[in-house]
């Protein structure tokens, strides 16, 4: 991202969200002070929608939802659109309507349709709905997910179709959907050092640390800052294991991180960062392994199953494929992701389309993916490779049928802006984070089978 856009956190402010008719009793905003969860959930719902008509308000407490419960007709979100004198239907027009889509190209969302036209190319729209892939199972009210920066959105990831790691303010949670139990891995609010002597590891530790983007797997943890910190732990043991500061130039900001498996039998991450640079690490030892320049900041990367080829994307309209550039979007790009066939792979894009491309023929994308209202933050595809989960900055998500060539979608519908949105390693779990004033949770779908579970049983 340009460096001038690191100050610009609170953009996502700006579009509006549901505390445009709920607002907290105590007036705070995300990350303000101490609060039992009671006192969280307990909100004003503001029963006058027109901000000119007069207002009246009842005390509510917003509770979790479960699938039963919507099944019956309660909002998956707890929203009381009864009590509301806006239906839901008419929110989501306003909402598509009035929502802003950030872009570093000016009008390059609406531009996608003209450059189709000019260069006679399929025409790019969106996609058939009416898959029916994941189905709502809980929504968890008490987990709190926050966004840092609003063009980076990778802040959520499940390791197990029950255990879910996310950012909260300065704290790394740990939710267990089926102890129902929140635990803090990691606070950065205060002082965070090493435990473990390495190589070229700050003994010294960070202090109010701000962190941008984050990845979990398995047993292995990896925060990345504002500053270019990075901060590794090991979930199996206490502390953290390594901390570093990839540079100390000013246009630092740690966009992602990717945590893989090495041909060897090793475990490598790789951080991306605005100073132009992409670095590999051993997570054995700790060691800067390979440090990749390019000519402008990179804002994701993403390795192929056989570990031979790498996506760069980032503040340019291409990306590189370490052996190849492929063009097509219109604007800069912030999410990456290779099929596990290792011959496709998927871009995400603030031109509001994930483009999917094929190893054989990079002249031309296989599928554009058109999004509803904002660019495309985060893709990610099943273990399986059977779906294909795309997001956008807010209140959607879609699912993609890869055996269908992308031609039919689940539209997931919501409201709030999207942390990260992650699928279990068995693809049986599918979490999105919601970072909302007033409605902010954790919202869970599970894989649909063709046999059916009880929600509970006695």
């Amino acid at each position: 991202m340009p460096h001038h856009e690191v100050d610009q956190i609170d953009y996502m402010a700006e579009e509006g969200d549901m505390s445009d008719f709920a607002d907290d009793v105590d007036g705070e905003e995300n990350g303000g002070g101490d609060r039992s969860l009671d006192d969280y959930d307990m909100i004003l719902v503001r029963l006058e929608f027109n901000p000119e008509s007069s207002i009246r308000f009842i005390l509510t407490k917003v509770t979790d939802t479960s699938s039963a419960q919507a099944r019956t007709g309660k909002d998956i979100q707890g929203i009381l659109w009864e009590r509301l004198n806006i239906t839901r239907e008419s929110y989501r027009r306003t909402r598509l309507e009035q929502y802003r889509n950030y872009e570093n190209i000016p009008l390059s969302g609406d531009a996608v349709d003209k450059v189709v036209y000019l260069r006679r190319l399929p025409k790019c729209k969106q996609k058939s709905k009416g898959g029916y892939y994941y189905e709502f199972f809980h929504n968890t009210r008490s987990v709190k997910p926050t966004i840092l920066h609003f063009q980076l959105r990778n802040l959520v990831w499940a390791t197990s179709k029950h255990d879910v790691y996310l950012m909260s303010n300065y704290s790394i949670m740990h939710w267990s959907s089926l102890s129902q139990n929140l635990t803090e891995i990691l606070n950065f609010s205060g002082h965070v050092a090493p435990t473990e002597k390495h190589a070229g590891s700050l003994l010294e530790g960070f202090t109010q640390t701000q962190i941008s983007t984050l990845a979990v797997n398995d047993d292995f943890l990896v925060a990345g800052g504002f500053q270019g910190e990075l901060a590794c732990k090991r979930l199996d043991k206490q502390g953290v294991s390594f901390c570093t500061r990839t540079t100390y130039e000013d246009n630092a900001i740690t966009n992602a991180i990717e945590i893989y498996d090495t041909l060897s039998g090793g475990t490598h991450f790789m951080a991306s960062n605005n100073d132009c640079g992409v670095r590999e690490y051993d997570m054995e030892r700790f060691q800067l392994v390979n440090h990749f320049h390019f000519p402008w900041p990179v804002n994701h990367t993403s390795l192929s199953p056989d570990c031979k080829l790498i996506t760069v994307v980032g503040d340019h309209l291409d990306g590189l494929l370490t052996v190849a550039t492929v063009e097509g979007h219109l604007d800069y790009s912030f999410a990456s992701a290779w099929h596990p066939d290792g011959r496709i792979f998927a871009t995400g894009n603030q031109d509001k389309t994930c483009r999917v491309w094929d190893l054989r023929n990079l002249s031309n994308p296989v599928s554009v993916l058109k999004g509803n209202m904002g660019a495309v933050r985060s893709v990610r595809f099943s273990s399986d490779g059977q779906f294909l989960v795309v997001a956008e900055p807010a209140d959607f998500v879609h699912v993609y049928n890869t055996n269908l060539n992308y031609e039919k979608r689940q539209e997931i519908d919501f409201f709030g802006e999207i942390s990260g949105v992650s699928l279990s390693p068995d693809d049986e779990s599918l979490y999105i984070g919601v970072w909302d004033r007033t409605f902010a949770s954790l919202l869970q779908f599970n894989k649909r089978h063709r046999y059916g579970y009880l929600d509970s049983y006695v």
